[in-house]
């Protein structure tokens, strides 16, 4: 009979001590995941309750601009005169407001209805309507965007699938491209949208986004109060950007700008020109509202577009948590209580 094999004690001990420490080995590399899990967990969680927080506050800001736009709908009622300018407050200024110890909240009021509505290209009908088609084609030339004409955006816009002119483009031209789509064929819901039309460069979007908007209607009129001198000049064939220079300055005056629609059409500017009031105004009523809060390091962006109604009553539209470059007009501080500091 063959006698067992007998390893000296100290080789045994060898071997037991590989496998403790390969024992520790797996124990140190599972515990070394978990702890990696755990802290990927905490951060999620923490970026959680901070972009909440952040929602919160927003909305607040949200609710403080919505205040604001109440108060100047209340003093034109008083005042029995509906009329936004450049030289209001709210128009002028961003309010920031101290968060906490470190935190800041900045909202910003930003007027729509000085832009030309995308969505005014057809009427309640679906024709096009051809006074902002006129516009627009304008508002192309203005800006020397030559790379698309205005009937490409009525092709977009419109519910069949048939170009409007050689210039329009539909499903044909769209499906064509890599990646493939079809054209909208319903009303803008976002400005971002013209990137997708045919003949849209990048440096053309840069060009016309700042002037246009898409607006959840259509039929809505453009308060020469505060239109950009581009989109009036847009208003007839003959207008230049010189000839826009003293409409800017004077409405700028406190109490010298347009307070009817009549009034604007005096301006010896349009002398002899005759030219169309239609679709214009001397209120606003979309707003965009543009909230940056800043606190533990963190920062939260919120862009909402506000409709204020013939009674003064507020609608939110729509959010945006997309979007940078918010805050872009002077700052005006307020304390924590929301009155002037300092």
């Amino acid at each position: 009979m063959r006698r067992p094999i007998r390893y000296p004690q100290s080789a045994q001990q060898g071997v037991a001590l590989i496998m403790v420490l390969m024992g520790m080995a797996l124990v140190v590399t599972m515990v070394a995941g978990m702890m990696q899990l755990q802290s990927l967990r905490i951060y999620k969680a923490t970026h959680y309750l901070s972009q909440s927080q952040g929602k919160a506050i927003a909305f607040g800001a949200e609710a403080f601009a919505q205040q604001i736009l109440r108060r100047d709908f209340d003093e034109d009622q008083e005042d029995n005169a509906f009329v936004d300018s450049p030289g209001e407050v709210w128009a002028r200024y961003s309010a920031l407001i101290p968060y906490e110890e470190t935190g800041v909240v900045e909202v910003q009021i930003n007027d729509l209805s000085g832009k030309l509505n995308l969505n005014n290209l057809l009427d309640a009908s679906g024709a096009v309507n051809e006074i902002t088609r006129n516009r627009l084609q304008r508002l192309l030339l203005a800006l020397d965007i030559t790379t698309v004409r205005v009937e490409a955006l009525i092709d977009w816009v419109d519910a069949n699938d048939q170009t409007v002119s050689a210039y329009g483009a539909e499903d044909g031209e769209y499906l064509g491209l890599s990646p493939p789509y079809r054209a909208a064929n319903q009303p803008f819901t976002s400005v971002s949208e013209l990137r997708l039309i045919n003949g849209i460069t990048e440096e053309a979007y840069q060009k016309l986004a700042p002037f246009v908007a898409a607006l959840p209607v259509s039929g809505t009129a453009i308060n020469v109060n505060m239109a950009p001198a581009v989109v009036l000049q847009s208003l007839h064939d003959n207008l230049t950007a010189q000839q826009m220079e003293p409409i800017i300055e004077q409405r700028q005056k406190e109490e010298e700008h347009f307070k009817t629609v009549q009034d604007f059409l005096a301006h010896p500017v349009f002398a002899g020109l005759g030219l169309d009031g239609t679709g214009l105004a001397v209120r606003s009523d979309f707003f965009d509202i543009a909230s940056r809060i800043t606190f533990d390091d963190r920062v939260y962006r919120l862009m909402t577009t506000l409709y204020r109604n013939p009674q003064g009553d507020m609608f939110t539209l729509r959010r945006d948590e997309s979007q940078t470059n918010l805050i872009t007009k002077e700052r005006f501080t307020l304390s924590g209580d929301g009155q002037p500091s300092g």
